[in-house]
C-alpha cells in the first residue's frame, strides 16, 4: 500500500482540521507530493511522526508500560504465526471500540492505529515492540484485546513479574 495519504486523511490522524495540515504543509513542516493535479499528498509515516512530538521523551517506562510491552511482544509473535487472522480481529476490535468510544481521546489513538495496520505488518510490528513514547501510548489503546488465549496471557505475565523483581531488586 501506498505511504502517500490525502491532506484529509492526515487531519484524522492528527485530530486537527485539514487546513492545519494545509498550513503545516505551506510552513514546510509536513513535506508535499503531488500526484499530477492541484491535490497535496503528504507520507503516512511523516504525519505519525507529528503525532509523536506532543509526547514525553525523556521518562522511563512505568511499570505498567513495560508490562503492556512484554504482551504486545506475544501479540507480535501471533502475527508472525498467523498475520490475517491476527490484522483482522485488531480491524474488527477497532470498528468496535471506535463506536463505543467515538467523541473522546481515545478515537485519536484509535485512528492512528487503523494507519498503521494500512501501513502493513512490518509497521505493526514495529509499533507493538518499540518503546517511543508514541508506541507505549498507542499501546494503552490497543485493538489487540483478545488475542492472546488466558494461557498465554498468564505465561507473559508471570515472566514478567520475575524479570521486573530482578531488574528492581535492591
Amino acid at each position: 500500500m501506498s505511504d502517500l495519504i490525502s491532506t484529509g486523511q492526515a487531519a484524522q490522524v492528527l485530530g486537527c482540521s485539514r487546513q492545519h495540515v494545509v498550513d503545516l504543509c505551506n510552513a514546510g513542516k509536513l513535506p508535499v507530493t503531488h500526484k499530477g493535479g492541484p491535490h497535496r499528498y503528504v507520507r503516512r509515516s511523516d504525519v505519525l511522526a507529528l503525532t509523536d512530538l506532543p509526547l514525553p521523551t525523556d521518562r522511563p517506562p512505568t511499570r505498567d508500560q513495560e508490562q503492556s510491552l512484554w504482551l504486545h511482544g506475544r501479540i507480535a509473535g501471533r502475527i508472525v504465526e498467523e498475520p490475517d487472522l491476527v490484522l483482522t480481529r485488531a480491524r474488527e476490535n477497532l470498528d468496535r471500540f471506535s463506536k463505543v468510544h467515538a467523541g473522546t481521546m481515545a478515537v485519536r489513538w484509535l485512528d492512528i492505529w487503523r494507519e498503521i495496520l494500512d501501513s502493513g505488518t512490518g509497521s505493526v510490528l514495529n509499533m507493538l515492540t518499540s518503546d517511543t513514547p508514541l508506541a507505549r501510548e498507542l499501546r494503552q489503546n490497543s485493538p489487540f484485546t483478545g488475542i492472546l488465549s488466558q494461557d498465554e496471557r498468564i505465561k507473559v505475565l508471570s515472566s514478567f513479574r520475575q524479570d521486573w523483581r530482578t531488574k528492581h531488586a535492591q
